[in-house]
């Protein structure tokens, strides 16, 4: 069994796991806590990063980027990157881009980083100043994921992609915090409503951390 070394509120775990689910390949998780530095599994990932994917092979793709084009290339069956839209893929590919690097500086970094991870670290108190840059970004994001919702059918187009899932990974981790204000954007609500009730949503929906709750509407398939 293909195994997937993860943080439950890692959204580039996150990513890697929707994407499993979505093309319908077992795995097996295993929680790694990357601070601990531990020497096998920096054998498997010098740079100590989750997520890493260990196939059933012994092969080992590390970084959450590469092993979504592994997994599109070696298992196209259920296709995230459009093949018929050379347009489509290249947007697909830069809103994956835009979650992965610009809504992660500018949003979670302030808000997962802050209030999860620093803590695990014993590095003091969350930040006033990043939670209040998160919080007003995540409100533009937001009105931006609705406005791409209200033009599209999904994201990046007519078509679910990666683009889905990347933007989903890092709202689901933010919202299992309580930190989205769903208020903000009606259409964001609903594209996020439709894509959490897929059935590869199911078991980030069942996620559960010690010492934290999610609000009750995180599991919630009706918001």
């Amino acid at each position: 069994m293909r195994v997937l070394y993860h943080l439950p509120l890692s959204p580039y775990a996150r990513k890697v796991r929707l994407v499993l689910a979505e093309k319908r390949l077992p795995f097996d998780l295993k929680v790694e806590k990357v601070w601990e530095r531990q020497p096998a599994y920096l054998e498997l990932n010098p740079a100590c990063t989750v997520p890493t994917l260990v196939e059933d092979s012994g092969l080992v793709i590390p970084d959450s980027r590469v092993i979504c084009e592994y997994l599109e290339e070696g298992y196209p069956d259920i296709c995230l990157l459009p093949r018929s839209s050379l347009g489509e893929r290249v947007e697909t590919r830069r809103l994956v881009a835009w979650f992965d690097e610009k809504f992660w500086d500018e949003v979670a970094r302030n808000l997962l980083w802050e209030k999860t991870l620093k803590q695990s670290l014993k590095l003091g108190a969350p930040d006033g100043n990043a939670l209040r840059a998160g919080y007003a970004n995540l409100k533009q994001h937001l009105l931006y994921i609705g406005w791409l919702a209200e033009h599209r059918s999904w994201l990046a187009g007519p078509n679910l992609t990666l683009a889905d899932f990347a933007a989903a990974a890092m709202l689901s981790s933010l919202d299992f915090l309580g930190d989205v204000d769903w208020t903000v954007s009606a259409a964001a609500k609903d594209w996020y409503a439709r894509i959490k009730c897929r059935p590869s949503f199911r078991a980030i929906l069942a996620d559960r951390v010690n010492g934290m709750a999610p609000p009750p509407h995180y599991g919630d398939l009706d918001f």
